[in-house]
């Protein structure tokens, strides 16, 4: 049985009558770049994540880019982030000219531990950069304490979070600006490149739609040196389409989490904790074990596909080894890395498939010992 990690294709097909009248709109209106479709969903997302704004831009690193810079983040800053995550979020900060530093993670969730937060606090501090790692939200109330303690600004990496909640608030309103990425792989996932940044701070959204279009705040008026940061018509028009699917999507990913975490409990591997508080919206479903690649060799064996999110830290990516952070420093986003593994998760999987990669991972990996047992030994 082939169960495959995302099926794009198969997405298309059930969307085919949608999505292409929605593309031949936009060519008729000639709305190429931001336009009509992109203004309703701007509009549409932001009611989506309870936010007043939205501004759609050409990417989720765009949005980080952009929304550091909005919180006034330049050059020799400090921003506190997470080595656990793509490397996109410390790239926006080198944009800036300022420097990434880096908090071990909690190894319970996977996400920036709060706690270790305000030892790495210096003068340079600028900012916070918490990701909601594969749609787990961070823990933004203990961030926001630390945060409001030392008058940092907080930017949510929402990238793998649409519809997450925490608290019953949804992510993209839990700090003072929210980056999304609308990647095809994404819960929400465009045709091509996509992003967006969400916030209640009427400067920042002002600051953010001028500077994606070359710092203009009018035609040909140009305030300050900007990017070609903005949307395209097709992408705000699927973007569209597959919002009003989200809701549907999310709920089978949640159903889909739920049969794992039954068929899985106690087999050999390890688990992110769910907050009962909070709202996972499960952009990936990962496991930590041992022999990570003799596990995902046996799975494709059985027609399984797995993939490694993240194989290598970002402060052991030779791109950021010049930060002076050898193995070791970070000891639980370095064992998390060795460890951790992606399960297909998506709304098309069929019951049988779910069952075929719970019951093959628990054949590969093996049963725990009952605790009698253990002491016995």
């Amino acid at each position: 049985m082939k169960v495959p990690v995302l099926d794009l294709k198969a997405e298309f097909e059930q969307l085919r009558g949608e999505i292409l009248p929605a593309l031949e709109r936009v060519c008729q209106n000639a709305s190429f770049v931001l336009g009509e479709e992109v203004e309703s969903f701007e509009r549409e997302f932001a009611d989506f994540c309870g936010t007043k704004h939205c501004v759609a831009l050409a990417s989720g690193t765009a949005a980080l880019h952009v929304g550091l810079l909005a919180l006034g983040v330049q050059a020799d800053d400090e921003v506190i982030t997470t080595p656990n995550t793509f490397l996109a979020t410390a790239e926006a900060i080198s944009y800036c000219g300022a420097l990434p530093v880096f908090v071990d993670i909690d190894p319970a969730t996977g996400n920036l531990d709060p706690k270790l937060i305000e030892r790495a606090i210096t003068p340079r501090s600028r900012a916070i950069l918490p990701v909601h790692l594969y749609g787990r939200p961070a823990d933004m109330d203990a961030i926001r304490e630390v945060a409001d303690r030392h008058n940092l600004r907080i930017l949510e990496d929402a990238a793998q979070a649409h519809g997450a909640r925490y608290r019953g608030r949804r992510v993209g309103g839990l700090g003072a600006a929210a980056a999304f990425s609308f990647y095809p792989t994404k819960n929400l996932g465009a045709y091509g490149e996509g992003g967006a940044l969400t916030t209640d701070d009427d400067q920042i959204a002002k600051f953010a739609r001028a500077a994606r279009s070359h710092g203009q705040t009018a035609r040909y008026e140009h305030e300050f040196v900007g990017y070609n940061y903005r949307m395209q018509g097709f992408q705000g028009a699927v973007l569209r389409i597959k919002l009003r699917h989200l809701y549907a999507w999310t709920a089978k990913r949640q159903e889909i989490a739920r049969e794992y975490r039954r068929m899985l409990a106690g087999a050999r591997v390890e688990m992110p904790v769910d907050d009962s508080r909070d709202e996972c919206v499960y952009h990936q479903f990962v496991i930590y074990v041992s022999n990570r690649n003799a596990v995902a060799s046996q799975l494709a064996a059985r027609g399984i596909e797995t993939v490694v999110h993240y194989p290598r830290p970002v402060h052991l990516q030779p791109a950021y080894l010049s930060l002076g952070c050898p193995p070791g420093t970070f000891p639980h986003t370095e064992r998390a890395c060795e460890r951790v593994l992606s399960l297909p998760i998506h709304p098309g999987l069929r019951t049988e498939q779910i069952a075929h990669v719970a019951n093959s991972v628990r054949e590969v990996v093996g049963m725990k010992q009952p605790a009698a047992e253990q002491i016995k030994v």
